[in-house]
């Protein structure tokens, strides 16, 4: 299947957005329901090591499709200006429905929610500022000639990725905008009410970086190489992939250290560069399922899941953490949790083909947009890194 078939990047963006739903499902079910003696369990630690994914994985994501839109606004000749405005904007949107949700869960959680909990820094805050970032870097990249504007968009968003990255370190120790008031500080480093930054938030530092590691990748799939040599792109993508993770193993082994307090593990460039590698190898053997695996074969569950992310991670939430909770909390045993765990993901799949159906019914596609991966569909995930 060629490149230039909108048909194959919708199918392995949608998988790769399905396959973070999977993850989010099975972390949360299983961190909601699974009695605390079992929390010490081999199945629990799997399960939240693999929560570690769908976090990055969403807004590298969101990289990738605010890339895809750019390209093809800017081949179909619309003004820079108009594309940045409408990018943005949708930015703005992602940002709203963050603090929404924020807003709906402290209503759903009233008697024991603190009102601190409004302004928690989640995903779908960062994912929309990092939109609102993208917009305004492809803005201020654009040009005549849409090769040239691509490459200095390619050039730009990895520039500003390794920048945000960088910077972390000392934003979150030795260098912390304690001047600002908790709730603007904690967007920057996710302090939030606490002394010290939190590693279960969501701060522009360092994760936009994946944001603006995912616009680069999606310019490139819109070069001449990877236009004329698809297959090929993406398994270079995921050679790169591979040599990232052992530069991060290198970096982190060397003698040279740069920083005064060094956390690997949080906030440290080494361990983004290493999720980064892990992303880049995930698109190729997605991209290689979708291409050649089982994906193209009629339906895929994993793709519809993936189409209507956004939604299946607002209702979940709600039926395993919330007042809504199908199975009674820290109360069950690995087997009912997974059937639990099944039957969540059978009822978000239902809810995203009728969501899928009653779209198709009642909204006719914007011809500027038409096959393009939507920015629409970037979900968000409470996950911990």
């Amino acid at each position: 299947m060629p490149l230039t078939s909108p048909t194959s990047r919708l199918s392995y963006i949608d998988w790769l957005r399905g396959l973070a739903c999977l993850l989010m499902f099975q972390t949360h079910c299983y961190d909601s329901w699974l009695r605390p003696d079992l929390h010490d369990s081999t199945l629990y630690h799997w399960s939240q090591l693999g929560g570690t994914l769908p976090a990055p994985l969403f807004i590298f994501l969101a990289g990738i499709s605010m890339a895809l839109v750019t390209e093809r606004l800017r081949e179909k000749g619309i003004a820079g200006n108009t594309i940045a405005k409408q990018t943005a904007l949708r930015g703005a949107e992602v940002f709203a429905l963050g603090l929404l949700f924020r807003l709906q869960e402290f209503a759903l959680g009233y008697k024991s929610a603190p009102w601190t909990d409004l302004l928690r820094v989640d995903v779908l805050n960062i994912l929309g500022l990092s939109m609102i970032l993208m917009a305004l870097l492809c803005w201020l990249t654009s040009a005549e000639k849409i090769s040239s504007a691509r490459t200095r968009s390619i050039a730009g968003a990895l520039l500003l990725a390794t920048a945000i990255a960088m910077l972390a370190p000392p934003l979150w120790t030795t260098h912390r905008p304690r001047f600002l008031p908790w709730p603007l500080e904690s967007y920057i480093n996710g302090v939030h009410i606490f002394r010290e930054p939190q590693h279960w938030l969501f701060p522009l530092f360092p994760w936009s970086a994946f944001a603006f590691a995912g616009l680069a990748v999606g310019f490139l799939v819109y070069t001449s190489f990877a236009r004329r040599n698809e297959a090929l792109f993406f398994f270079l993508l995921g050679l790169a992939g591979v040599a990232t993770c052992y530069l991060s193993r290198f970096l982190d082994e060397s003698s040279i250290h740069l920083y005064a307090v060094y956390d690997y593990w949080h906030s440290n460039p080494n361990f983004l560069l290493m999720r980064c590698g892990i992303l880049l190898i995930i698109t190729f053997l997605v991209y290689a399922w979708c291409r050649w695996g089982l994906a193209q074969l009629g339906f895929s569950p994993v793709i519809q899941l993936g189409k209507t992310s956004l939604l299946v991670y607002w209702v979940h939430i709600e039926f395993v953490y919330g007042g809504l909770s199908i199975l009674p909390k820290r109360a069950c045993s690995i087997p009912k949790a997974t059937f639990g765990l099944f039957v969540i993901f059978l009822a978000m799949l239902a809810l995203s083909i009728l969501r899928t159906r009653y779209k198709k019914k009642t909204s006719a596609p914007n011809p500027a947009l038409k096959q393009v991966p939507s920015i629409a569909s970037v979900p968000a995930s409470n996950l911990s890194s």
